[in-house]
């Protein structure tokens, strides 16, 4: 019996393929906004693609912009001024091809939207916006202007994760029938801090709960229904929450994401045949153990090439470089619907951002 792949494998983690820094077509400029620790460690492995090039950096403040730039090399560097954000500068510049967001998801929406205007590619962190109906004019707006945008799904492109998706098409594991997957850690409270603030679409589900649900999608794909259930601080965003997916053929997923909790951080995925576990962290995985029911357990490495982002920003360059819009690994279809799955959860939760409120900013 062979499975349905629900996520599908991309080029550079088949069988074969060359190391993620290889070249694979035409050098673009990147540009990034925000210069946090997240676009830090992206940044550190854009800098190792071979047809890559630090060309711009924006941030709110003009020292921030320029120790960014000097510390990574960038060609220039942006910074709020004249009343017109830094970021607006970095798309105004004609060198930059496409731009890495790397800002507090609040803002994703607004930032992507003025890039793709620009006629810039967009990499955006996730969550891609804070509502469907966000990503929804997000996408629509890519479409039209025909650029490349995604939602930095990093964890879809590495090669632990696509071994995971390989084993269960192989029908190793029999058919798949419960997936259980956790992301904790205890995060200082702080309400100015992006994961404690509303305003800033802070809580643990926009943050941490696309990687649980990574093995969800892969295992068993989109649910038919969801109950959610959540811990709502005094600032309204969810400390932690916990969500039950169910599916037609009575498979099951439970996934638990928390700020406030340390937890194991891995996934379980059993079928009829046997299970398997991820290493610690889920969301950067490079080891499996595979339990199989008639047979020896197993480890199984993963060599991994710089922080791990080198495979997502190989997909993103091979794309743009084909002519792609959108990558057949992370479509704009997956960002669309894990957007309004998160919406249902918030609606059960009762949790609800400033964003959602508001008409759609342009």
């Amino acid at each position: 019996m062979t499975a349905v792949q629900h996520i599908p494998t991309p080029p550079c983690v088949q069988p074969g393929a060359p190391s993620p820094v290889q070249s694979t077509g035409r050098t673009l400029r990147w540009g990034v906004v925000a210069t946090g620790n997240i676009a830090e460690r992206v940044t550190e492995d854009i800098a190792r693609l071979e047809d890559a090039v630090l060309q711009a950096v924006s941030s709110r403040r003009q020292a921030s912009a320029e120790d960014f730039a000097a510390r990574f090399g960038f060609a220039s560097s942006y910074y709020d001024a004249d009343d017109i954000p830094g970021y607006d500068h970095l798309f105004a510049d004609p060198d930059v091809d496409i731009v890495y967001v790397a800002s507090p998801h609040a803002q994703h929406y607004r930032i992507a939207r003025r890039a793709l205007e620009a006629g810039k590619h967009v990499l955006c962190e996730k969550s891609l916006t804070i509502n469907a109906r966000e990503a929804e004019d997000l996408i629509e707006l890519a479409r039209s202007r025909n650029l490349f945008l995604m939602e930095a799904v990093w964890t879809r492109f590495l090669p632990c994760i696509n071994r995971i998706w390989e084993l269960i098409a192989s029908g190793e594991l029999g058919d798949i029938n419960w997936v259980q997957a956790d992301l904790g850690f205890p995060a200082a409270y702080d309400p100015a801090n992006r994961l404690w603030d509303p305003a800033a679409g802070g809580g643990a589900l926009l943050d941490l709960t696309v990687y649980p649900l990574t093995f969800a999608l892969g295992a068993l794909g989109y649910p038919e229904t969801v109950h959610a259930v959540g811990s709502i601080n005094p600032d309204g965003v969810d400390a932690q929450n916990a969500l039950t997916l169910g599916y037609a053929n009575g498979g099951l997923a439970q996934l638990t994401s928390s700020l406030v909790s340390s937890s194991p951080r891995t996934a379980v995925i059993s079928g009829s045949k046997g299970w398997l576990r991820t290493g610690s962290p889920l969301h950067n995985p490079v080891e499996l153990t595979i339990v199989p029911q008639a047979g020896e357990t197993r480890v199984e490495r993963f060599p991994q090439v710089g922080n791990g982002y080198t495979y997502e920003l190989r997909e993103v360059t091979r794309c743009i470089q084909a002519g792609l819009v959108e990558s057949p690994t992370m479509t704009w279809a997956d960002s669309l619907r894990t957007m309004r799955l998160f919406d249902a959860v918030r609606a059960q939760m009762g949790v609800l951002y400033t964003n959602d409120e508001a008409p759609v900013p342009r």
